[in-house]
Order: structure tokens, then sequence, then C-alpha cells
């Protein structure tokens, strides 16, 4: 039988893959029911708020701001939709507005900063953020981004965007497809949830996460993150922030990662996550790829860094108090 660096004997590698899964599925099944838990009962709410048409008129309220980032009043019910719902939402929301691509990638920006608000800031909190700062940073992150934009991008005329829908929304046509729709996500998250959980004991046992940190060290490093965010980093960009944060949950518990290294990755996910899925979205509609992700990805960086500030300034006054 072979031995490992330290002498003892080593599994072979169908027990060891075994191994992994075995011992991924306790926390992987206790991280499924809490974010499935919280994704149905925010589903249930703003399908009510939908129903009784208290969704369209908050998001007539937000005509004033949508103006001041220079997006029609219209744009208002999408970004609403997005905060509360998800990408999918927003985009079926501006589905009916003549918008330019300028606009669509100004819109882009601001839901994909704060987009599933309720669901992801439950996640997130239960990694030890804090609720209130996560949802104020992904709330005027997204609209300072959008004000910036606004003043940088060139002008350009009013392109057409879809068609014009006008669907009268009632419990009897829209409650088979919710529920649907509801079941499927869950069945997703539950699937992503299990295989991540699984794929990341894999990655460790392995020891091929050491070699995946090696890899993008040094962008981590531009971003201002430790080291020992690399596969959390890359599960919160390519699949988003709730599978990133349900995962970084697990690590959490199991020591891996430090609470102030928690923090630093939460602060740059907030603004830039899933990368791939929802930028593919709004592209299709006319977004501007390279605008939608490098102004998530500066001010991610930008935020970063005035964290880490904050606790070197931290510690200097601990130090000196003590």
């Amino acid at each position: 039988m072979k031995e490992d660096s330290q002498g003892k004997p080593s599994a072979g590698f169908g027990r060891r893959l075994s191994s992994c899964v075995k011992d991924s599925i306790p926390g992987a099944l206790k991280t499924m029911w809490w974010v499935i838990r919280i994704t149905a009962i925010v589903s249930v709410i703003i399908y009510i708020l939908r129903l009784t048409g208290v969704l369209p008129i908050l998001g007539r309220s937000l005509e004033p701001v949508m103006s001041f980032i220079g997006l029609p009043g219209e744009a208002s019910l999408a970004y609403v939709s997005g905060y509360f719902v998800n990408v999918y939402s927003a985009i079926a929301a501006s589905a009916s507005l003549n918008l330019s691509a300028r606009s669509v990638t100004i819109l882009a920006v601001l839901v994909l900063c704060s987009h599933n608000m309720i669901v992801e800031t439950a996640v997130q909190k239960k990694t030890g953020s804090s609720a209130l700062w996560i949802v104020l940073e992904r709330t005027f992150g997204g609209l300072f981004l959008a004000f910036v934009l606004n003043r940088i991008l060139p002008a350009e005329e009013q392109g057409r965007i879809g068609t014009v829908v006008n669907e009268q929304i009632t419990l009897a046509s829209s409650i088979g497809p919710w529920a649907l729709s509801l079941l499927k996500l869950c069945l997703k998250m539950s699937v992503l949830i299990l295989l991540l959980s699984i794929i990341q004991q894999i990655l460790n046992e392995f020891g091929i996460m050491k070699v995946l940190t090696d890899i993008i060290r040094w962008p981590l490093k531009l971003f201002g993150l430790p080291s020992d965010t690399s596969f959390l980093w890359i599960v919160a960009n390519t699949l988003g922030l709730a599978y990133g944060a349900a995962v970084m949950f697990q690590e959490k518990e199991r020591g891996r990662i430090s609470q102030r290294d928690i923090q630093l990755l939460n602060t740059h996910i907030c603004i830039s996550h899933s990368n791939i899925e929802d930028l593919v979205l709004f592209v299709s509609v006319g977004g501007i790829w390279w605008v939608i992700l490098l102004s998530r990805w500066a001010l991610s960086l930008l935020l970063v860094w005035i964290q880490r500030l904050v606790f070197h300034i931290r510690d200097r006054f601990t130090k000196f108090a003590g």
C-alpha cells in the first residue's frame, strides 16, 4: 500500500473520492434547506405583491431616481423587480421599454449590483456580515455606478429593445407557472449547492485548491483579497452571490476561512458577482459587456481596499489603546 507524505498508509483514489462525497452531504443538506426556505418565503411575498399591484406602484414611485441616473421612469419597474426578485424578472420587465444600448448598460449595472436583495442578503448575513451594511453597499453602490456611467457614457439615440407587452396578472393564469418556476429554482439550487460542496471537498482533498490558488493569486492581490478566498471568488463570479455565500458559510464552519477574510470577500462580491450568466443576459438585450463588467470590478476593488484600510486603522487604534 502506498504511503502519504507523513508515512501513513494512503487510501485509494476511489475511497478518497467516496469519502469526499460522504463528508460533503450533511453540510450541503443543511445549507440547501436554509437557502431554499428563504427563497420560497421571499418568492411567495413577491408573487403576492405582483398579484395585488403593489410592485408596479412601488416601481413608479422611483421614477425621480431613474431620471437622475439617465433612465426613463418606466425603467423603475425593471429595477424594483430585479431588486426584490432576480435578473430574469428585471429583463422581462425591461422588454417592453424603448432603451438604447447606453440605457440598457446603466440599467444592467444598477440591477447586477442589487438584485435578489432579500435572499442574497440573508445568505451573506449568515456568513457573519452585517445585513444593513450589505444592503447599503449594494443599493448605493449600484446607484453610484449608474450615476457615474450616466455622466461618462456618450449620449445615444433611443433604440427599441423588445416589444410592448401588456399583461394582466391574475391568480388563475399565474399561479401554475409561478409554482413551477419556484420548484425549478429550488431544484437547481439544491443540485448546485450539493455539487459545489462535493467539488470543494475534492479540491481540498487532492491538493487542487493549492494549484488553483497559485493561478489566481495575483488577480486576487490586485482586488485586495486573500488567497484562501480563491475558490469562493470563482464560485461567486461564475454561479452567483447566493451560491458563493452558501459555500462560504460551510468554509467558515470548518474553520478554513477567517471572519476578516469573509468580510473582504463579501465586500467584493456584493458588487461584482455572477459575471457569466447574468452578464450574458443583459448583453443579449443590448448592454455593453465590458462596461458592465469593468465598472463593477473597479468599484469592488476600491471598496475592498477601503475596507482593508479600515481594518488597518482599527488594528492600530486597538494596539495603541491596549
